[in-house]
């Protein structure tokens, strides 16, 4: 498809002028600004232009919808008719980053560590999700699972399990990778860091409540000072801090040692005085502080789960618009380790496939027919669990879906949450999701889906024909 030189340059004209840009590129689908002021953005002029599929702002990136295989042609063009020049995704994410308060900092940290990681951990919840099909009970056979009545598949399903269960067992070595990358250490590092934290010796951190139960935690005796030998499987806070330590100990060795002697010191250095801080105190600090965090959302859903369900499934897409649903993975993770499933995620399924159900409403009450495009295309793609462009391209442009795809969401994650409907992994947050939820709670979960489907349909119907009359 050939790119129409007049309508890039009212995309550029729509976010300011080149005069507002300070830097541009493009992912596989989008363009991506570094703006000086998106306040003068044309949002409406932007979208009514041909080739946009909708726009908005996250992280401090104006990210403008494009389309896969088109997105790279409207770039090249933009960069002839500007004459800015071509950058990096990481220099766009500098520049963007100046325009961010301390708190969106870090919750924008938190993004760029986990999110790199994202695959790894949904790809294993999908497999752990195979699993549940073959080991559950009840599912194929009356009080039997597949696997007790088919024995032949049982080693398939424990060669599954393992598979699926690496990234979870080793997630330090993979926060590692990522955070010490993020801090601006060297990743290799961080792997070893992460490892090191999981090493074999070290008691499971799974079997630490029983070891503390009876009494007997192995230890190490350094002159007097008594360190438990504890791992951390599946803690996200004790490899998060210890990779920022590892970082800076790191930065700090390679601007004081000579180039000669850095192979030979600052990495054993690095290493050895995050290792003895880790297991002297960032682990034990941020391991309690871990299962505090669990206690305080273990305690609010155990107590009042209809208001957690309700005001969770309610504000999930906020949190998505404004970037903080990021700040919840570490505690879904810490809640699979901590409690062996996380009952957050499940309501993240509910959110998503309500704003998809809202977008697909708007797909038979628009009368555009791009519009109409969007809205379908936009809806798939939120029922597989990626919603940015139904909510920036669709349901935040006309207000209503949204909050009606909210209150759909708000419904099913209050029901699902009364349900005890838990995930004992992540997997894909959309109509696949099932596949990653106990098998016993997947009739709740189904009805779940149907009301975050079936509502926000109906009140996106409503809000349109209400609207219509007044």
């Amino acid at each position: 498809m050939s790119v129409n030189k007049q309508s890039v340059e009212k995309i550029v004209e729509a976010v300011g002028g080149k005069e507002n840009i300070v830097a541009a590129t493009h992912c596989v689908t989008r363009l991506r600004f570094a703006l000086k002021d998106e306040g003068k953005v044309d949002k409406e002029a932007l979208e009514n232009i041909d080739l946009v599929k909708g726009s908005f702002s996250a992280n401090g990136q104006f990210q403008v919808v494009i389309g896969q295989g088109l997105v790279d042609k409207v770039y090249n063009e933009m960069v002839e008719i500007t004459g800015i020049g071509r950058a990096t995704k990481q220099e766009i994410k500098d520049a963007a980053e100046a325009n961010l308060n301390p708190l969106q900092r870090a919750i924008k940290t938190l993004a760029d560590i986990f999110i790199p990681i994202l695959p790894a951990i949904v790809t294993a919840g999908l497999l752990m999700g195979i699993n549940n099909v073959l080991t559950g009970p009840g599912i194929f056979y009356d009080d039997k699972s597949f696997v007790e009545v088919h024995q032949e598949w049982a080693d398939l399903a424990s060669i599954i399990n393992l598979i699926a269960n690496t990234a979870f067992v080793f997630l330090p070595g993979l926060i590692g990778w990522s955070a010490v990358n993020k801090f601006g250490g060297s990743p290799l590092l961080g792997i070893v860091l992460g490892l090191m934290l999981v090493h074999p010796d070290l008691l499971n951190a799974w079997g630490w409540g029983a070891a503390k139960q009876e009494g007997n935690i192995p230890v190490w005796n350094l002159f007097g000072l008594e360190i438990q030998k504890v791992g951390y499987q599946g803690q996200v806070l004790p490899v998060l801090v210890a990779s920022y330590v590892l970082a800076k100990i790191e930065i700090f060795l390679r601007k004081r040692i000579p180039d000669a002697f850095q192979l030979l010191l600052v990495a054993p250095l690095a290493l050895l005085i995050t290792g003895f801080l880790a297991f002297i105190a960032i682990g034990p600090v941020t391991f309690s502080i871990g299962n505090a965090i669990t206690n305080v959302f273990v305690g609010i859903f155990d107590n009042v789960p209809a208001i957690g369900g309700l005001i969770y499934g309610a504000l999930y897409a906020p949190l998505v618009v404004t970037g903080m649903h990021h700040t919840f993975l570490p505690v879904d993770l810490q809640l699979i380790s901590s409690t062996g499933g996380t009952f957050l995620w499940p309501i993240l399924v509910m959110s998503n496939i309500a704003q998809g159900s809202a977008a697909l409403a708007m797909m038979f009450l628009a009368k555009d027919e791009k519009l109409k495009g969007l809205s379908f295309t936009s809806a798939v793609s939120a029922y597989l669990g990626i919603t940015e462009p139904a909510m920036f391209g669709v349901n935040l442009r006309f207000r209503y879906p949204f909050i009606a795809a909210m209150t759909g969401a708000a419904i099913a994650g209050t029901f699902i949450t009364l349900n005890k409907v838990i995930a004992p992994s992540i997997g894909v947050g959309g109509l696949p999701g099932f596949l990653s939820i106990v098998p016993q709670k997947w009739i709740p979960f189904f009805i779940g889906m149907a009301i975050a489907i079936i509502v926000p349909i109906v009140l996106t119907w409503v809000f349109a024909k209400l609207k219509k009359d007044k």
